[in-house]
């Protein structure tokens, strides 16, 4: 697997492998750590079939032997089954095993006051449409009260702001809500870490889950919440009480303390919004609220993290290939795994340079890592081979670095033209089909 092999090393895939209980007990063509590489390598090359994901991981073992050795790849059939032996689980505990915040102490736009910057938010993929996704996943409401033509299942991440290293995740199926979904996550956070979040997320009981795990939070909330207010603060903010607005017992739940920023956005162009943050760090003289509302910003680094993964990574409008729901998740985990090892040679591209994380190039870095796949950079593995592609790859990062990420804001609109035809939706995928060679009548007028 190239490069990603230095951050998923065999011996660490192999022990996720056992303790899942999916060694095999006979050898086989196709075994559990090859199809675990598989479904990264599917991530790498998204728009190619099973056998071409296959022929590129070969071929680097070619191209290693001086093409004396050639290997034929197995049918779809081999690679289906091989797949389905291994489920999404080992795949899953890797990401788990593997998956870290990566900024390290001076890592520009990464901290603040102490605190690891991190956001939360969730995003929707298009899987294929099969009856067993639709069952699983199941379709979005559409317009005209129809439903989706594909069905969906939703992703939930936790990101770091500086890197855009997604470190914990969780799927189901689009039915289950990002609240839903985001209550595996936050049990997961961590002091010293200050979680951002947009006002879609706030609701009493998350953030009271939340916050009971020692994270710092600072989210968005709806202009229109209004907290019980005790103390206005010296520069501007004040401290107010949060109480559940529906629930059982909500009469009886002690309520909390947080602090309110109140702010508005003057940036020379005509802003009249308003925003409002809640935050749980309280003393002003721990972090005023200028700067609180200004890291507010980081936020939208995962919106760019999951443009990386659904665009660049996954192609535009792609749609997952896997037909049924255990591989669908088998391929998101893949491509979870994939991104993470992107992000780590890039973070250490920074690191090396010095440069702000965002300099580097995530298109350039997904182009090497598919490179050093075709070109065997591994083949023979070792750790002198590993680390000398790695800093090959960290050298040519270095010299097509982006330039400074300017002053920018965009409209959240699509660029699609508007076409006559209908939208596909669900009831075309049966549409009625010839059950005999056409027989032509020729009308006498």
């Amino acid at each position: 697997m190239g490069l990603l092999t230095r951050v998923f090393p065999a011996d660490v895939v192999d022990a996720v492998i056992e303790e899942a209980g999916r060694t095999e007990r006979r050898h086989r063509s196709l075994p559990a750590r090859v199809m675990a590489y598989f479904s990264m390598g599917m991530a790498l090359y998204s728009d190619g079939s099973y056998e071409d994901v296959f022929a590129q991981l070969t071929d680097g073992l070619s191209w290693a032997s001086g093409w004396s050795e050639s290997f034929t790849p197995p049918s779809k059939s081999a690679i289906f089954q091989a797949r389905a032996r291994l489920g999404f689980e080992p795949v899953r505990d890797l990401f788990a095993r593997v998956a870290r915040p990566l900024a390290g102490p001076d890592t520009p736009g990464s901290w603040l006051a102490g605190r690891r910057l991190v956001a939360i938010d969730g995003t929707c993929l298009d899987v294929a449409d099969t009856a067993a996704n639709a069952e699983f996943f199941g379709r979005p409401a559409s317009s005209r009260g129809e439903q989706s033509a594909f069905p969906q299942a939703r992703l939930v991440a936790l990101a770091e702001c500086g890197t855009h290293a997604v470190f914990d995740a969780a799927t189901g199926p689009c039915s289950v809500s990002e609240i839903e979904l985001s209550r595996q996550l936050v049990d997961r956070l961590e002091l010293g870490q200050l979680v951002l979040a947009d006002r879609g997320f706030y609701g009493f009981r998350l953030w009271q889950q939340a916050a009971a795990t020692g994270a710092d939070l600072l989210w968005r909330v709806k202009t229109n919440l209004r907290p019980r207010h005790l103390e206005t603060l010296a520069d501007g903010s004040w401290l107010a009480r949060i109480v559940p607005t529906s629930g059982t017992n909500r009469a009886t739940t002690q309520p909390l303390t947080v602090r309110v920023i109140d702010y508005t956005v003057d940036d020379g162009r005509d802003n009249p919004e308003e925003y409002r943050l809640l935050t749980t760090i309280l003393d002003p003289a721990d972090v005023g609220a200028e700067d609180l509302a200004a890291v507010y910003a980081q936020r939208w680094e995962i919106e760019t993290t999951f443009d990386e993964l659904k665009t660049h990574q996954r192609g535009p409008r792609a749609v997952l290939r896997s037909k049924a729901p255990d591989l669908v998740q088998q391929e998101i985990w893949g491509h979870l795994c994939c991104h993470y090892a992107i992000r780590t040679l890039m973070a250490d591209t920074a690191a090396h340079t010095g440069q702000d994380p965002d300099r580097v190039s995530f298109v350039k870095a997904l182009r090497i890592a598919r490179r050093s796949v075709a070109q065997g950079a591994f083949s023979p593995p070792s750790a002198d081979t590993a680390d000398a592609a790695w800093r090959h790859a960290i050298r040519w990062l270095t010299q097509h670095l982006n330039p400074p990420r300017r002053k920018r804001s965009h409209p959240r609109v699509v660029k699609r033209k508007v076409l006559k035809w209908a939208a596909k939706r669900s009831h075309h995928a049966h549409w009625p089909q010839p059950k005999h060679s056409p027989h032509i009548t020729i009308r006498v007028h």
